[in-house]
């Protein structure tokens, strides 16, 4: 994807006021940050409607290496947005706030939220599938049929609104954070399910604990947990140091991944963090959520693996 986006012409349109959410805490934050700075210049100094060629972007105003790679992320999710918010919707029934897509796409600039869904607004690409509240600037109303429709996201989230449940999960392969590899044969026979989240994403910072606990309750019945972080293919700025002393502090003891764009892609396009397969003996999907659960449903998602 970044290949295309570097030689596409991106419609970007300027926030200098109004952002609504908070910093989200997600990630590095203050005057250095690269993304924040990418953010401030875009809310500075474009006009509304202007027309940017992404590539003159990073090579005249954005040259360094940290900087091209936080265009390359800005811009990645800016085409992951659409899709996350079906995503959410079909798999919560509600709309995401401005705080929940910052904290599911790691965004700590302050209004960040705000300008990737101003810059959506103005792109001629993008149809309006959502309508916005124009003082807090919340989304208030979602088209999803748009965004089905739509020769870009439709066929990619077309395995999302079908939902897992009742379907077999596809076979899938990973490294954990050791180096060794873990795959769906190792798991046939067995019910278990697999954890997809990030570093330091929010929802999944308040899960993992439940999943620790219940991990303890329901090991012995042959039940596992296979934590996929998405970190690397996300592009986060997490070094595996981070990963593994994180893992090690939240006491996991289950195996911790890494997610390939393969096994996401296999997944259905996950970009909702965390997402949960719940998988029984035969290999069938019984329980599949998106964000935080409370641990009593989560516990009965367990039971019914078993």
């Amino acid at each position: 994807m970044k290949a295309r986006l570097a030689c596409r012409a991106v419609v970007l349109i300027a926030l200098t006021a109004g952002c609504s959410e908070e910093p989200t805490g997600a990630g590095p934050v203050g005057g250095d940050d690269v993304e924040a700075r990418i953010i401030r210049y875009l809310g500075d100094n474009l006009a509304p409607g202007e027309a940017v060629v992404v590539s003159e972007l990073s090579g005249e105003i954005f040259s360094s290496p940290e900087e091209q790679a936080a265009l390359d992320r800005l811009f990645d999710a800016f085409f992951r947005i659409p899709l996350f918010l079906v995503q959410f919707n079909s798999g919560t029934g509600e709309i995401p706030t401005l705080r929940e897509i910052s904290q599911q796409f790691n965004f700590s600039a302050p209004g960040q939220a705000d300008v990737m869904l101003r810059i959506m607004e103005s792109d001629p690409r993008i149809p309006r599938f959502f309508e916005r509240d124009p003082e807090s600037g919340e989304i208030m109303s979602l088209d999803v049929d748009l965004i089905v429709n739509h020769p870009q996201f439709g066929q990619e989230i077309e395995r999302t609104l079908a939902g897992w449940t009742g379907r077999a999960l596809p076979g899938f392969a990973m490294e954990t954070f050791d180096g060794a590899e873990i795959n769906s044969l190792d798991l046939a026979g067995r019910p278990y399910m697999v954890y997809v989240w990030f570093s330091n994403c929010p929802p999944c910072v308040a899960t993992s604990p439940l999943l620790v606990d219940l991990y303890a309750t329901y090991a012995d019945t042959g039940f596992e947990i296979i934590a996929a972080n998405a970190d690397r293919i996300l592009e986060l700025p997490y070094d595996d140091q981070v990963r593994t002393d994180y893992v090690e502090e939240a006491e996991f003891r289950f195996p911790a991944t890494h997610l390939t764009d393969e096994v996401q892609s296999a997944f259905g396009g996950v970009t909702v963090f965390p997402t949960m397969f719940f998988v029984d003996r035969e290999g069938v999907v019984v329980r599949h959520f998106m964000n935080f659960q409370e641990e009593s449903v989560l516990d009965e998602a367990i039971q019914a693996t078993l």
